[in-house]
């Protein structure tokens, strides 16, 4: 029974639905040029995410996948002058960037691998990514299975596949043959965690002596943690109560108001909820703001400063709850229409059985409550920034009509409404989400010595982060045309460079041969299928 409780637990609970079966993996690499031996990328202006204004035209010189020289090539405004630049010797690869912006590559902080039931498999997901200029990833649950993830993983280490680099955070308690219920079994669960090659362990929550075990445990051995403190057991541990035993990152926000309450001890539950009904669980989820402490009271100051001096680490995904305040915004997303698989589109669509289809009958009074969550849970993130705390960007992508790779250009946009200045959210993007990922001597940054890790633009993104999206922003020309702009130009991740439009290309034709074998096309909830076509509302 116990054993049937907890996987009951993981289904409902977790955002990666089945371990049971798995994705088709991602086919050997044939896109990308190099690595090469040395890299020179002549005239970019650099977006470096040490705290450093932008600076430019500049040449970036790679050698062996490393940085070797950052240096000054020219003035802005005035013609190249290939006397300031870096010489090329016979061999080297020359990319002329003159104009255009770079930064390092993005960390995904919470990117599921696809999944079964949303069809979305590795190659579709891995490359929407790509094209995004997302190149590191930590996958929290290993929903595929960890030796899958591994697998892909050290594939992506040396460049056999197209995929960003990946950590593996496995679902606590996966693969375990019997329910964990005392400190030991949690510890030797963490121990075999470890000898396997995961990178971490992403919690739901677990009994409070048990989950202090393994959080305990995991510290020992150096491995990184993260926590969706789940409503069935915040209860007993809230994110300030993990944060103490050891917890290292927490997702989304669950959690965070609980341990912001000071009238109260448990969430103000109406006396008919169902947690297993998903339109309850998010309606309520809805008011639990409102529930907290408000900004600047001392339970407020109190929590947030324990938390920094902890060095805890927040991942809000804001984007993956969006819809809950403006549902027909993100789903009719103009990318939806070309870059959505019809299997995927089907997954989001209103349904009892489907984790995050909870669209039973959602109006104008959820949408109006979410906007208020909103507000206050951003106004904690941002102080939280403001104040020195960590605080990363992941998406959660494959959910309630996100889409891999943009709906993380979406979370860079939700952390500027939050209060973010464009250059602390490429930071959050990239030298935040390395720290926290303990590889920041690696990547999260342009400086000599890190690995040839970068997202390469034509347009500033700092003035407009919509010119990240690969469907580009609209623009009007002096001609009053209307035209599209931006996207990302390359991706470079281990010193392989990425065309990031051919990869949206790909995924473009992936998407169109699966319509065509199915002769379908999208169509709203509730709204009835044309003739002839296989309607993609559920």
């Amino acid at each position: 029974m116990k054993k049937l409780f907890f996987l009951l637990f993981f289904l409902i609970a977790q955002v990666s639905l089945p371990i049971l079966a798995q994705v088709q993996k991602a086919p050997n690499r044939s896109e990308g040029d190099g690595p090469h031996k040395r890299l020179i990328i002549r005239g970019v202006t650099i977006i470096n995410s040490t705290g450093s204004p932008p600076i430019g035209p500049m040449d970036i010189v790679v050698e062996n996948n490393r940085i070797a020289q950052i240096r000054q090539a020219g003035y802005p405004g005035m013609p190249a002058d290939p006397k300031n630049g870096v010489k090329a010797n016979p061999g080297d690869k020359e990319m002329n960037c003159q104009g255009m912006y770079l930064m390092p590559g993005f960390v995904d902080m919470h990117g599921h691998i696809g999944g079964v039931q949303q069809g979305a498999n590795a190659e579709y997901v891995f490359k929407l990514w790509m094209a995004h200029g997302v190149t590191t990833i930590r996958d929290p649950s290993c929903g595929n299975g960890l030796d899958w993830v591994l697998d892909q993983k050290e594939k992506s280490a040396k460049n056999l596949i197209t995929a960003p680099r990946i950590k593996a955070y496995t679902v606590f308690g996966q693969g375990a043959a019997d329910f964990i219920s005392t400190p030991e079994q949690a510890r030797e669960w963490v121990r075999q965690n470890a000898k396997k090659g995961a990178d971490g362990i992403k919690f739901f929550g677990a009994e409070p002596e048990v989950f202090k075990a393994a959080l305990d445990e995991n510290k020992k051995l150096g491995l990184g943690s993260a926590a969706h403190h789940a409503q069935t057991e915040v209860g007993r541990m809230n994110a300030l109560a993990t944060a103490r035993a050891g917890l290292t990152s927490m997702e989304h926000w669950y959690g965070l108001p609980e341990a912001l309450f000071d009238d109260k001890t448990l969430q103000n539950y109406p006396t008919d909820y169902n947690y297993n009904n998903e339109q309850n669980r998010f309606e309520e989820a809805g008011k639990l703001w409102k529930q907290a402490a408000k900004p600047g009271t001392e339970k407020w100051n109190q929590v947030m400063d324990e938390m920094l001096k902890l060095d805890f680490t927040i991942d809000p995904t804001f984007n993956i709850y969006e819809a809950n305040r403006e549902l027909m915004l993100a789903r009719r997303a103009e990318w939806h229409e070309e870059y959505t698989l019809p299997s995927l589109w089907r997954f989001y669509g209103p349904s009892r059985i489907s984790h995050g289809s909870y669209w039973h009958n959602w109006g104008t009074e959820q949408e109006v409550a979410w906007k208020e969550n909103y507000r206050l849970w951003m106004a904690f993130i941002n102080e939280y920034k403001n104040r020195g705390g960590r605080v990363t960007t992941g998406s959660d992508s494959g959910f309630i009509y996100q889409l891999y790779g943009f709906a993380y250009i979406r979370e860079l946009e939700l952390l500027r409404e939050a209060g973010f200045h464009p250059m602390e959210i490429i930071r959050a993007a990239t030298l935040k989400g390395a720290e926290a990922l303990g590889m920041s001597k690696d990547i999260g940054s342009v400086e000599v010595g890190k690995l040839a890790d970068f997202v390469i633009t034509e347009e500033n993104p700092l003035a407009n982060l919509k010119t990240l999206y690969g469907t580009g922003a609209i623009r009007l020309n002096e001609k009053n045309e209307v035209t599209r702009v931006g996207g990302v130009k390359y991706t470079v991740k281990d010193g392989v460079v990425y065309d990031a439009k051919k990869l949206l290309a790909d995924v473009r034709k992936i998407v169109a041969d699966a319509k065509k074998e199915e002769n379908f096309e999208i169509t709203q909830p509730g709204i009835p299928q044309k003739t002839g076509k296989v309607s993609g509302s559920n």
